[in-house]
Order: C-alpha cells, then sequence, then structure tokens
C-alpha cells in the first residue's frame, strides 16, 4: 500500500475563486466556518491543500430564497387537474382529490423530494412552505413533508407553517384548531392560516396568533388574497399586532386588496405594517393566475401595493406561491421567474427584484444576511449570465449553489443551433 504524502484539502477551508460580482470585478471569495472571511482580486492561482472551486468569471449573487411555497401540493397538475383553471375550479379539484385518496404519504414524500429538487438546481438555499393541516388529513402532509426534508440536511434550510382550513372561530371551527393543533405537535416553524376568508377576520388573527404565541413561534398568514377593496384584514392585523405587543415575527402574505386602495389609503395601512414590523410577501405567479378573471375590462394585475409599502420601509419578499399544481399550473421553481414578474408587473428595477427573492425575502424568514463581504453567511449561487437583469431575463440553467460555502448543486444548459 503506497502511502499519499500529497496535502489533503482543508474541508473548512475553501475559495471560488474567480467569481464576478455585479459590479464588475473579479474576485476570490475564502470561505471558512460557513462564512466569507475574505473578498479580494481574483488571483488565478491555486494554492496546495486548499479546496478551490473556479467559477469561471460567472456572475455570483447572495443565493435566492423561496418565501412562499406549498410543496405538499406542487406538481400535481396532471394529477389534479382543474379544467375551468379558476380559483373555485381549484378548490374543488383540490377537495375531490383528497376525498379520493389521490395523495398517499409516499406520494407526498416524492413530490416534496421533487420540488424541493428543483429549487435547490436553481439556486435556492432556503424555502418557507405552508403545509396543509385539514381535518380530513391531520398532521399528515406535514409528516410527509418533515420526512422529505430529511434528505435535504446541509443543502436547503426549510421552515413549515401548518395551514388550517376555514372556519377556524366559533364552535364550527373546532375540528380546523385541532387539526391546527394537531400540526404544532407534530412540529412546525409556524403557524398560518386565511383570516380573510372569514367574516370576523379579527377572531381568525386572535386564534391564530394566540396558537402560535402558546408555542412560542411566529406566523406567515394568508391574508386578503382577493381584488375586494372592501377587505382590509391586512390593517387589522397590523393593529393587533402592535397593539399586544406579538412578541414573535410576522409576515402577510398576497395582502392583494391593498392594492386595490386608494394611494391615501395605501399609504396610511403600510404605515402601520411598518410601525407592527410586519414583512409582506408579494405573490405573482398565482395571483396572477387567479386574480380578475372576472374584470375583462382594465384587468387587475393582483398584485400588493408594493411601492407604497416600500415607501413606508416594510420589508417587502415576493416568491412563487403554487407552482405547477392547480392553484397555478405553471411555474419552474425559480426565483428568477418571480423576480422578473416583480419587473414586469410589479414595476420594480431588476435589481430590487433580485433582492426580494434573496436579502430581503432572507429577512422575511429571520436567516442571518448572506452579502458577498467578509463576516457574512456563503450561501451564494453563481449564474453564467452578464448582469443581474440579464440573468432574470434568459434564466440560464448554468448554475453553481452554494450553501455555507458547500457545493449543494450543479447544472450546465447546453446550446447548440445548427446551421448551414
Amino acid at each position: 500500500m503506497s502511502e499519499n504524502n500529497s496535502p489533503q484539502p482543508d474541508p473548512g477551508l475553501t475559495v471560488l475563486s474567480n467569481a464576478r460580482l455585479p459590479e464588475g470585478p473579479k474576485v476570490d471569495i475564502v470561505v471558512e466556518g460557513g462564512m466569507i472571511t475574505s473578498v479580494g482580486p481574483a488571483t488565478n492561482s491555486v494554492i496546495a491543500g486548499i479546496n478551490t472551486i473556479d467559477l469561471g468569471g460567472w456572475l455570483t449573487l447572495p443565493s435566492m430564497v423561496e418565501p412562499h411555497a406549498h410543496i405538499d401540493k406542487a406538481l400535481t397538475s396532471e394529477q389534479v387537474p382543474n379544467p375551468t383553471g379558476d380559483l373555485r375550479g381549484a378548490i374543488d379539484a383540490w377537495i375531490a382529490a383528497t376525498a379520493k385518496g389521490v395523495f398517499s404519504h409516499e406520494n407526498t414524500v416524492a413530490r416534496a423530494t421533487a420540488a424541493m429538487d428543483l429549487l435547490v438546481t436553481h439556486g435556492v438555499t432556503s424555502v418557507r412552505t405552508h403545509v396543509n393541516a385539514t381535518p380530513d388529513i391531520g398532521a399528515a402532509n406535514v409528516i410527509a413533508v418533515k420526512e422529505a426534508v430529511k434528505a435535504f440536511v446541509g443543502v436547503l434550510d426549510v421552515q413549515i407553517v401548518a395551514l388550517p382550513p376555514n372556519p377556524l372561530t366559533g364552535p364550527e371551527g373546532e375540528a380546523s384548531r385541532q387539526s391546527l393543533a394537531a400540526a404544532l405537535e407534530a412540529g412546525v416553524d409556524l403557524v398560518g392560516g386565511c383570516p380573510h376568508l372569514e367574516p370576523d377576520g379579527l377572531g381568525v388573527i386572535k386564534v391564530l396568533l394566540s396558537a402560535a404565541q402558546e408555542a412560542g413561534i411566529g406566523v406567515d398568514l394568508h391574508v386578503d388574497e382577493t381584488l375586494d377593496p372592501t377587505t382590509l384584514t391586512l390593517r387589522e392585523l397590523a393593529r393587533y399586532v402592535a397593539d399586544e405587543g406579538f412578541a414573535y415575527p410576522v409576515t402577510a402574505s398576497h395582502c392583494v386588496s391593498l392594492g386595490m386602495q386608494s394611494p391615501s389609503v395605501q399609504a396610511q395601512v403600510a404605515a402601520e405594517v411598518a410601525q407592527a414590523g410586519i414583512s409582506i410577501v408579494a405573490l405573482p405567479q398565482t395571483n396572477l393566475f387567479l386574480q380578475g378573471r372576472q374584470d375583462p375590462t382594465a384587468t387587475p394585475r393582483g398584485l400588493t401595493a408594493v411601492n407604497a409599502l416600500l415607501e413606508a420601509g416594510v420589508n417587502v419578499a415576493a416568491g412563487a406561491d403554487n407552482v405547477q399544481d392547480p392553484f397555478n399550473l405553471m411555474g419552474r421553481s425559480d426565483p428568477l421567474e418571480t423576480a422578473a414578474l416583480m419587473v414586469m408587473a410589479g414595476h420594480q428595477l431588476p435589481e430590487d427584484a433580485y433582492s426580494m427573492v434573496s436579502e430581503r425575502a432572507r429577512r422575511a424568514l429571520g436567516l442571518d444576511q448572506a452579502k458577498i463581504a467578509p463576516g457574512h453567511v456563503a450561501d451564494l449561487v453563481a449564474i453564467d449570465a452578464p448582469s443581474v437583469r440579464a440573468a432574470m431575463a434568459d434564466a440560464p440553467r448554468s448554475r453553481r449553489v452554494f450553501r455555507r460555502g458547500k457545493l449543494v448543486a450543479s447544472s450546465d444548459q447546453v446550446l447548440t443551433v445548427h446551421r448551414d
């Protein structure tokens, strides 16, 4: 047996060489213990004994985050067709499929695994997913998703939100409250729910925040997923959080009806949301698909009041929501697609739109920031694109994904045009 005396790479030290920053220069990024320790000009040198990964001048950015997914529903468009294409059709199709027993434990685990694989390969290192916890299934979906998550330890950070159905208040809400309790017992990270779907929206808010307070966790609620301007549960949520001094993080997703208010009301509500410290997650894909179908003239875009919220100092992130299921037949599990929609439908600049699926999304999830600078966590994605704008426009598949400085996904795109 021969002895290998050559230096072995230090597993705790990695150099990501020839990484190109958005500002243009190529740099070497040194990572140790999952953190960036230095960023300096590219040297094109390999140091013996140090693990070096050459990024070849690819655009290197903080990795992406999916702040609002439904991975227990993902990739079911063929299993659960939605012939009408609208929200009612999606709900009816899902209820019917559940009643027929279409979704086994094994099926849910497999689909959740496939959904997370897609996220990682596109450059996502953290995801927050809402998971159904209904009286008919209890905590079954939570248990299935948690099983799938085990395969992603060290690859993908996953937060699970228990999503109970309505009604939640009064005697008729007892079964839904029990299903929420079962999900909490199974182990989740946040409490979810849809307060705008009941006449007593504030009552639902109290039920959900009380359950979260008792469990010692935050909430991420589906809020005002409607174009009806008379519905404005977001204001009730902001006031309740501020008045009660709720001690845990609060996120409000969708908030579509805020976009239907006058500029003055948008500004007033946005100020209250900022004061309450609530993060907002816009979800352009699913809301563009589902909202506005009854308005053939000047069809609304189904987005929240993004600019009013930003001007008030609210943290606004963006997510994909449903992906290839009855609630959204499309979706690539790529936050670059979400960011592009925030440019086209939300009128954001490309760099600002990217921050909504990266830095701002990290903030909404309570994660450490991942700027490319010493002292920041080394969650990064390298993309074969000349700029952030071009990456969002072309969505090239050639990417390298790093979580805590470790390469967790690679993909390469080969394009050939056969011209005479």
